[in-house]
């Protein structure tokens, strides 16, 4: 009994070591190795901050050219704020990293069990919220779901906001909303 008592608070030991060792993994610290590599795409994510083009016309449509990566973004305001989206056609609703869910005024919870849908790898977490107000181009949108991802960097703008357009066609290597 004793053995199996021992057995059972050395798996408790190790199962809290390994836990600690994964999230100072996860953690915003870098190895030397991981470093430049960290650095190359958090310049990147400047980069196409600083550079998505768009522009409306006198007809209300606004126009977005396509990135060097193959992908449309656009610089959209949630509750008042500026956040960088990527535009996602296939995806059903908004999805806002950590990172954009604060700048636009969003406290999300420290930890989200919650299972709001599912990827390539398996259940995605994270939390529901309601944004108040998003504005892209001559069009807004008032207490539009969203979701908080637990990971990611990157926010989406999905069909939730995007039908609120009468069209979305892409025309070579621009998008246009009308």
């Amino acid at each position: 009994m004793r053995a199996l008592v021992a057995l059972v608070f050395v798996t408790a030991f190790v199962a809290t070591l390994v836990a600690e060792l994964a999230s100072r993994s996860t953690s915003p610290v870098l190895s030397q190795a991981a470093a430049p590599r960290a650095a190359s795409q958090a310049n990147r994510v400047a980069e196409l901050k600083t550079g998505a083009a768009q522009f409306a016309s006198d007809d209300g449509s606004l126009t977005l050219d396509r990135e060097a990566d193959g992908h449309f973004y656009a610089d959209v305001r949630i509750n008042g704020n500026p956040v960088h989206m990527l535009i996602d056609t296939g995806a059903s609703g908004v999805a806002l990293s950590r990172d954009d869910a604060r700048t636009a005024g969003l406290a999300p919870s420290i930890g989200m069990p919650n299972v709001v849908g599912e990827g390539a790898d398996g259940a995605v977490r994270g939390e529901y919220v309601k944004l108040d107000r998003v504005e892209l181009g001559p069009l807004s949108a008032a207490d539009l779901d969203a979701v908080v991802l637990n990971s990611g960097q990157q926010s989406l703008l999905g069909q939730s906001f995007l039908s609120r357009y009468s069209s979305v066609r892409i025309e070579g290597d621009r998008m246009v909303l009308r």
